[in-house]
């Protein structure tokens, strides 16, 4: 965060700023307490944008920073499936100055317990509360039970070490592939960083590169994002790889980079060991085929 372009946009018609620690290059913002207290100081609220928390857990707690409100990617940091586009879930919490105006119905405690009864829980409004926001309560099944066993599974010690090793795996790939491929932001990481997919004197793309990396077997990291960084493979290994995987991985990339000096057309032509070449995927996504499925006794169902 550029502090001094900050403290110029920071007067009394700023209500908040959303701010995503990590960021998207996989980088701690040291001055986060500033930043905060900038905000805070001309009336506005902070809002944490919790994409990148497995590279916090057990370590720092937004609420000390500062942060008023935070949604929880489920799908980044608990378990929940990403892909085939869902099913994302993303809870909200925010800190205790902003309970009141939490939309409803909240579970909460409506009649205490004693020595010999459990509390009884129930459905409770917030006093300032706008009311229901909507019917739809989110996954609760494949996704808020599913993070919460995983979370109960782990225990604190257990969820301080997803993000350890998160990060000990992220740092240990950018310094193998440092001098190899140019690291725009090189600085320790957390739990990604981004480096460059091209090479002086080669026609080589970043998507050449990722389409290559199916050749060995691995499945492509995530391209042109984010977008100050030119040709980004946003590398992220998360705390699941172990070494093995991890040289395995940083092999294939330092070959592939070899490959992108000698032999382009490899890259330009992968994948060549798929079931499918490689895909024409602005045409897929303009031109879609679609298809539907009925079952032989159609005519009696409808």
């Amino acid at each position: 965060m550029d502090l001094e372009k900050l403290k110029a946009a920071c007067d009394d018609t700023v209500v908040g700023m959303m701010l995503t620690n990590p960021n998207t290059l996989g980088m701690f913002d040291e001055h986060i307490e500033e930043v905060v207290n900038m905000v805070k100081d001309c009336g506005g609220l902070m809002y944490g944008d919790g994409a990148n928390l497995n590279a916090l857990l057990g370590i720092v707690r937004p609420g000390d920073l500062g942060f008023d409100v935070m949604h929880f990617n489920l799908h980044k940091t608990f378990s929940v499936p990403h892909g085939g586009g869902g099913p994302g879930s993303g809870p909200v919490g925010v800190s205790q100055r902003l309970v009141d105006f939490l939309p409803s119905p909240l579970v909460g405690i409506i009649e205490e317990g004693d020595d010999e009864t459990a509390p009884l829980y129930g459905f409770v409004t917030p006093k300032n509360s706008i009311g229901r926001m909507k019917a739809f309560h989110g996954h609760f099944g494949g996704g808020l039970v599913r993070s919460y066993t995983y979370i109960a599974m782990h225990g604190p010690d257990g969820l301080k070490d997803v993000s350890q090793y998160a990060v000990l795996n992220a740092n240990y790939l950018q310094a193998r592939l440092r001098n190899t491929y140019h690291i725009p932001y090189d600085r320790i990481c957390m739990h990604e960083f981004v480096m460059e997919g091209q090479f002086a004197g080669s026609d080589v793309r970043a998507l050449d590169i990722s389409k290559r990396l199916m050749d060995y077997k691995f499945h492509p990291p995530t391209n042109y994002f984010p977008l100050i960084v030119h040709e980004a493979l946003m590398i992220e290994p998360t705390e699941t790889e172990n070494k093995d995987t991890l040289d395995r991985f940083a092999d294939a990339l330092i070959a592939i980079a070899e490959e992108a000096k000698t032999q382009p057309e490899l890259l330009h032509n992968a994948p060549s060991t798929t079931q499918f070449g490689r895909m024409d995927e602005v045409k897929a996504a303009r031109e879609l085929v679609l298809c539907c499925w009925l079952p032989e006794n159609y005519e009696q169902l409808v």
